[in-house]
């Protein structure tokens, strides 16, 4: 090898062989071996060998095209014959099956491709160097990010009854999606448990017109029909329609409003020199050491700003009590529970992904992205902080249950 390049030169002549091409050469090789040491398997004899009792024949070869890792591979492959009680039967290889066409990794990586964000036009021609003759089109591309769909539609019918949720986030996530030939602003409602162990998951996805009653209503009946049993507490966002919802279904449910929402809202009504001010005297109320601190944090806040902000006071009264409604639960879950940040890092992490596309194509690459990127762990779900109290918090609430 010389001034690092990465070639060698051969024993004999002096052609330059590049260290890929002798490394594709090996892998044509491999494959080769291990298909012809299959069949030695099945027909129970290695070529030319005598044997008492033989399973089939070889009947020569065949080439096969095969996409892997270093490229388009042409292979020998054996054809044999096997005997049968019903007489007799091509012998079909289990290491490489009919009609495979390119080798399983290849699909893993574009896969892995598009849930990083590269588009399908983007993932066929950056394989297209590797794969030369057997270049993907991108009818393939789709064909194989499709297998995705098919794990989100199985995944949406799921039975929810053998799960025991004690928190479930409420939010929804507006994306920009091409629809009926135009790209338009549309909104995916999400909803995320947390299990009595802990464990964050993402329960359900759905594409509606809008955040009105009606579409909450139905998403959240979805799941109750589903098996999904009235979570202990809903954490959800200030949206008027998500509240009347989940009152109409879970009525016995506590309801926990989004601190991080009411301050936005809050702020918005607020003169922009008072803002950061406003935020400090909010703070006070939502990181208190206590519920009884907190109260106090939030007559002083009403008196502070009643004649200065009064829209600003109207804001925070029209959330009550329950703004404050975590500080029933235990103090190492406050973090967690006082907002709905758990889909709001969904959403921004999504949004990485996709921030060089400027639409989603269709409404299904939405909502099929988003729950492929958490389920194959590329977003991750972090436990519950404090999930240690969740098991005598359960116990405490089946008591009062039986009591009412």
């Amino acid at each position: 090898m010389e001034n690092g390049s990465r070639k060698l030169k051969l024993v004999e002549g002096d052609e330059p062989v590049r260290l890929f091409d002798l490394i594709h050469d090996r892998v044509r090789v491999a494959i080769e071996q291990v298909v012809r040491e299959e069949l030695d398997v099945a027909l129970g004899a290695v070529t030319y060998q005598r044997v008492e009792v033989r399973h089939g024949y070889r009947n020569g070869s065949r080439c096969r095209m095969l996409a892997g890792p270093t490229g388009l591979l042409e292979l020998t492959v054996p054809r044999a014959t096997l005997f049968a009680a019903d007489g007799k039967r091509e012998w079909a290889s289990k290491v490489l099956p009919r009609y495979q066409r390119r080798l399983p990794e290849i699909n893993e990586a574009l896969v892995a491709a598009y849930l990083s964000g590269a588009t399908t036009r983007r993932i066929k021609g950056a394989l297209r160097p590797l794969l030369k003759a057997a270049a993907l089109s991108k009818s393939a591309v789709s064909r194989v990010v499709g297998t995705l769909k098919s794990a989100f539609d199985a995944w949406r019918k799921r039975p929810l009854s053998g799960l025991e949720v004690v928190y479930l986030y409420l939010d929804a996530i507006a994306l920009r999606i091409r629809m009926a030939g135009k790209v338009v602003s549309a909104t995916v409602l999400v909803a995320v448990a947390v299990l009595a162990d802990g464990q964050k998951q993402l329960l359900s996805l759905e594409m509606c017109g809008s955040e009105s009653a009606e579409a909450w209503k139905g998403f959240l009946e979805d799941l109750v029909a589903r098996g999904l049993p009235a979570p202990l507490l809903c954490i959800i966002d200030g949206n008027p329609g998500l509240r009347r919802a989940a009152e109409l279904v879970w009525p016995k449910t506590a309801v926990q409003r989004c601190a991080v929402h009411k301050l936005r809202y809050m702020q918005r009504k607020a003169p922009k020199h008072a803002q950061e001010e406003i935020a400090d005297d909010f703070h006070k109320i939502v990181y208190a050491k206590d519920s009884k601190t907190a109260e106090a944090a939030r007559e002083a806040f009403r008196r502070k700003w009643e004649k200065l902000c009064p829209s600003v006071v109207r804001s925070l009264d029209e959330g009550g009590d329950e703004l404050l409604t975590f500080y029933r639960f235990p103090e190492q879950q406050w973090k967690t529970i006082r907002t709905t940040n758990v889909i709001e890092r969904l959403n921004g992490e999504f949004r990485r992904r996709v921030k060089t596309q400027a639409s989603l194509p269709t409404e299904d690459a939405a909502v099929v992205l988003l729950f492929s990127l958490v389920a194959s762990g590329q977003i991750k779900l972090r436990k519950l902080d404090g999930f240690e109290k969740m098991a005598p918090m359960l116990v405490a609430a089946a008591r009062v249950g039986r009591a009412a």
